[in-house]
């Protein structure tokens, strides 16, 4: 069963834009030892390992599951590589979270690492980007992402009243969140003016509202409670897993600001764990942008529907009812894509246990969600997680 299945520890390397000589290789092997060394496990307890990258032009390396065994002394482990858009490194949590529940593995370890800000220029980038949509319709016509999720938030604003601010005071919020967070890739003291007066790079969004380019790696290990030598009863433990998907092309759903597909996963993770929204304390959710945020937690069915309210007051800050992106989110944190999930799931973890730097919720939460998507909400990954 899933709710089996703990998390017996975790590490990351800071996010943010190499130019020091290193490559991913290097950054999995750090990620990789600080996991180990967070469970009191050794490399030759991992029974599996699931790699998350979502792009081979990025590392340049076709099959990296089989490279970052033998590059991390796991060989002779049982190796796989998931790939699912920006969801890449959450459905490799996933893919741990089934090796472990099915027995078909004891201690799974799940990395995931992307080189996406210093191996290509940043217009190569935007390009590739493009293609994790519908390259014919979408990608190879130079449409690029940002104007993809410009569209989207534009329909959510006709139909829930959102305004510019709503977004400027996320991004100010979560790169403040960041600051607490030693592995951020943006921890900002910036103001509304800030963002507001930062380069339009797609109506309505500004640049300040985007989350970076980043690089580096983040790792989990996965197991049973009986199968760890120390902590399983400090040990968060998942509850649920879900995942759906929505039509690529943005203008074929129904309401191209609402992410349905995100809903429909939401809806069966919370069915899967026995609780409702109300019962969720924390959550790291996909901000991608700073509007889609918003986005995020109407499909997610925070604050009873009235999520745009609940913003405004501030049921989403470090001291609300409902703390979102402690740890900054993709806006503070940054943005490895196949690093991203995991690295989420990992801050989720680490707050439910009490150990997430100096930043943890004014409240003791019982379970924290954890949302990731690909494409524009169109493939969506949902986890829950319990407190010890």
């Amino acid at each position: 069963m899933i709710s089996d299945v703990v998390f017996a520890g975790g590490a990351m390397t800071p996010f943010n834009r190499r130019k020091d000589g290193s490559s991913f290789r290097d950054w999995a092997r750090t990620a990789v030892q600080g996991a180990l060394n967070d469970a009191d496990l050794d490399v030759t307890d991992i029974d599996a390992l699931v790699v998350a990258s979502e792009s081979d032009f990025f590392t340049m390396q076709l099959n990296p599951a089989a490279l970052l065994a033998d590059h991390c002394g796991l060989t002779g482990v049982a190796a796989k590589r998931v790939e699912g858009g920006g969801a890449s490194g959450h459905l490799a949590v996933h893919a741990g979270i089934a090796e472990v529940a099915s027995g078909m593995a004891r201690r799974v370890l799940v990395l995931g690492v992307e080189p996406s800000a210093s191996h290509l220029k940043g217009a190569d980038v935007g390009a590739l980007y493009g293609l994790s949509f519908d390259g014919w319709t979408d990608g190879m016509t130079g449409i690029d992402s940002t104007s993809l999720y410009a569209l989207s938030i534009q329909a959510f604003m006709a139909r829930t009243g959102a305004r510019v601010d709503d977004f400027a005071a996320i991004a100010v919020r979560n790169r403040a969140n960041a600051q607490v967070n030693l592995n951020a890739h943006l921890p900002l003291d910036i103001s509304l003016d800030d963002v507001a007066t930062s380069p339009v790079v797609a109506s309505p969004y500004r640049r300040l509202d985007c989350s970076p380019l980043s690089d580096g790696a983040a790792a989990i290990i996965l197991s049973r409670a009986e199968d760890l030598p120390t902590r399983p009863e400090g040990s968060a433990r998942f509850r649920a897993a879900a995942s759906t998907v929505d039509t690529v092309r943005l203008g074929e759903r129904p309401d191209p600001g609402f992410f349905g597909g995100k809903q429909r996963a939401a809806q069966r993770a919370y069915s899967y764990a026995g609780i409702s929204p109300d019962d969720i304390g924390l959550a790291e959710v996909y901000d991608s942008y700073s509007g889609a945020q918003l986005q995020a937690l109407e499909a997610l069915g925070f604050a009873q529907g009235q999520s745009l309210n609940a913003e405004r007051e501030g049921a989403f800050a470090v001291n609300g009812s409902l703390p979102i992106n402690l740890s900054g989110g993709l806006l503070g944190q940054g943005a490895p894509v196949g690093a991203t999930g995991v690295a989420q799931v990992l801050a989720a973890a680490l707050q439910l246990e009490g150990r997430y730097f100096g930043m943890q919720a004014q409240h003791a939460p019982k379970f924290a969600l954890v949302d990731t998507h690909g494409g524009i909400a169109t493939l969506n990954a949902i986890s829950i997680l319990e407190a010890p």
